[in-house]
């Protein structure tokens, strides 16, 4: 970050604690209602649709994704360096984002609206065995406190910057907030503040969008006007390079194994379909928040088609050593009024806490279902209930830790970026479990892993190419590659060793 800390006003620092006041007593007003397991992860399978739609959108959008975002589009380009400039063809992506959940909707969720589920990693036991089951989870829990550990010191980073405090008092804060209500309410706590969370950053986004508009001495058409003429309504990219991040075909393919690995083999998805009332209300909300999140993408990339005006028109400079992901944090903080600082600070830190409480959720759902109560059975509800508050407490502190931890490589931003594509390298595993696990027959589970194990090896290596900057694929093939690795060679080992012998699952 190039742009100094600097501290809020009365007004804007008023509101940001405002929001976290009223976010921590909703989750302390949950607490009453947790009676059991089934409450605490699963909402008493009573949450209606619009509100599972809501928190699917609200837990995939982050901090990164709301500052990120804009960069991607308002990117000028270096011609030196052979940087083509942004425009809107991330867009290409969020198509195969609606596209997957479809087929999530038709070929997944009936598995797991099917009986008294609490994690999707209970649907391998059934297909296979345990061993396959806690792999699976063990992998997402992992993963998940490695990802979000990082996520949250990121956006600690840009609460620093905000606020001036010291970056480690800004994950502890940020963390240890977000876990309290966590724990207090459950997964209706999370749902409900889901809600609350959407509304404020989606609220700052599109005031910040339109401040950003009026700034435009001819406004909206010159904001049409100048990126048309710059190339960046540019949507769609036919070239065939494996490897160009955005194309169609990256999009529409890659997006489409992205979007199905995340939302249909990830606990972190999964729970909120098991928190709906039927299949019917589960698919509703998965299909349209497809849609939700392609207009969400289209506002964002909005925003940094405005800026890029702004700074064609001569209304905003930017000082020299800007990143593109770092130049919405810094208008927020150098252009707009006292009170709309507070509210867009509040809606950072909406999308930051809306996905972090999602995933430590989750992760103590994983372990109760997945890992303690297969193994220990026979104890009482109010047993389990407080294991499960304990485990999301556990989860909580040890993705702070990895945030803390992580806080000397904070120097290398790029380096952190590249951590961060380790989700795309993992889920696309998880997600040929399940497509194997839909086969009339499934393969034997020993093969299942020996396909899992592969599929690591080839995505592994592709990630470390793509790292030192020499790629074989762009990322978004990851996920496609692991799938399909780990369905091909489970299945080719299972028909030459196990296709005459008996199937133990």
């Amino acid at each position: 970050m190039i742009f100094a800390a600097q501290t809020l006003s009365a007004l804007d620092l008023t509101i940001v604690l405002v929001y976290i006041v009223a976010t921590t007593l909703l989750g302390a007003w949950f607490t009453g209602r947790q009676k059991d397991t089934r409450t605490y992860f699963v909402g008493d399978r009573a949450i209606p649709w619009w509100l599972v739609l809501i928190s699917i959108v609200a837990t995939e959008t982050s901090t990164v994704t709301f500052l990120s975002i804009p960069g991607v589009a308002f990117n000028p380009g270096n011609s030196e360096r052979g940087i083509a400039p942004g425009n809107l063809t991330f867009l290409q992506l969020a198509l195969g984002y609606v596209i997957g959940r479809m087929f999530i909707a038709w070929l997944l969720l009936p598995q797991y609206l099917n009986g008294e589920l609490f994690s999707a990693y209970q649907v391998l036991k059934e297909k296979f065995n345990p061993a396959v089951q806690r792999t699976a989870s063990g992998l997402f829990m992992v993963t998940r406190t490695f990802v979000d550990g990082l996520r949250l010191c990121l956006t600690a980073l840009l609460i620093q910057q905000f606020t001036g405090w010291d970056i480690r008092v800004s994950i502890l804060t940020l963390g240890v907030i977000t876990l309290i209500y966590t724990y207090l309410g459950g997964i209706e706590a999370v749902i409900w503040t889901d809600l609350i969370q959407f509304a404020i950053y989606i609220s700052g986004a599109i005031i910040a969008g339109g401040f950003i508009v009026s700034l435009l001495p001819g406004g909206f058409q010159e904001f049409f006007q100048v990126n048309h003429d710059a190339g960046k309504l540019k949507w769609f990219d036919l070239s065939t390079s494996p490897t160009a991040d955005f194309t169609l075909w990256t999009g529409l393919i890659g997006g489409c194994f992205i979007t199905m690995a995340s939302h249909g083999a990830d606990q972190n998805m999964v729970q909120r379909y098991l928190c709906a009332k039927s299949l019917g209300h589960a698919r509703t909300a998965l299909v349209l928040s497809g849609f939700l999140v392609f207009l969400q993408f289209c506002l964002f990339l909005a925003i940094g088609l405005g800026l890029s005006a702004l700074v064609k028109a001569d209304v905003l400079q930017i000082p020299s050593g800007t990143g593109n992901d770092e130049v919405f944090g810094w208008f927020i903080l150098k252009h707009l009024p006292t009170g709309m600082v507070g509210l867009v600070t509040a809606a950072v830190l909406a999308s930051a806490m809306a996905s972090f409480s999602s995933s430590l959720n989750s992760a103590a759902s994983a372990f109760v279902a997945d890992f303690y109560r297969p193994l220990r059975p026979h104890h009482s509800e109010a047993f389990y209930l407080a294991l499960s508050k304990g485990m999301t407490t556990f989860w909580g502190v040890a993705k702070i830790s990895v945030a803390l931890l992580v806080v000397p490589m904070i120097g290398e931003r790029a380096v952190v970026n590249q951590v961060l594509s380790i989700a795309a390298v993992t889920t696309g595993l998880i997600l040929g479990l399940f497509l194997l696990g839909t086969f009339k027959r499934p393969v034997h589970s020993r093969a299942a892993l020996c396909g899992m194990l592969v599929g690591f090896l080839v995505t592994g290596c592709l990630w470390i190419k793509w790292v030192q900057k020499e790629p074989w694929l762009a990322w978004p093939w990851f996920a496609p590659a692991g799938v399909a690795t780990t369905v091909i060679v489970a299945w080719l080992i299972d028909r030459l060793l196990y296709a005459r012998t008996a199937r133990i699952h």
